[in-house]
């Protein structure tokens, strides 16, 4: 199965050369990353009455978007990933980077969801 070369906010080439040149597992990387984050912006909101809880989720999204290329999601949950780490960060910054990674993830979402049903459905 040929795999998308060019995905907007992904680095394809790049995640499929960490898993040693091996595109199927790629793909089969990005099938579950499809799978298990599909309702991960509800969860996060749920998430958010505990700090605790929403850096494991925001890390959580952070390394599964690292392995899969989606680089520009990576980045801006790493980036609230740090601010919440940090716990000295001003809460209206901390709101900031919580709207980019919305933004982020819904963008990526798009994306991904797209090309994974292109894919699936042979369109």
């Amino acid at each position: 199965m040929a795999i998308p070369r060019v995905l907007d906010g992904f680095d394809v080439a790049a995640a499929v050369a960490r898993m040693l040149d091996d595109e199927n597992l790629w793909w089969q990387s990005f099938g579950l990353f499809i799978e298990h984050y599909a309702d991960w912006l509800q969860e996060w909101e749920i998430s958010r009455a505990n700090l605790v809880d929403e850096r494991k989720k925001v890390h959580s999204l952070r390394s599964a978007a690292a392995n899969i290329g989606a680089v520009r999601l990576a980045a801006a949950a790493e980036a609230l990933e740090d601010a919440l780490a940090g716990q000295s960060c001003p809460a209206a910054v901390t709101e900031g980077l919580r709207l980019a990674l919305r933004e982020a993830f819904r963008r990526t979402w798009r994306v991904a969801e797209a090309a994974w049903l292109e894919v699936q459905t042979g369109n």
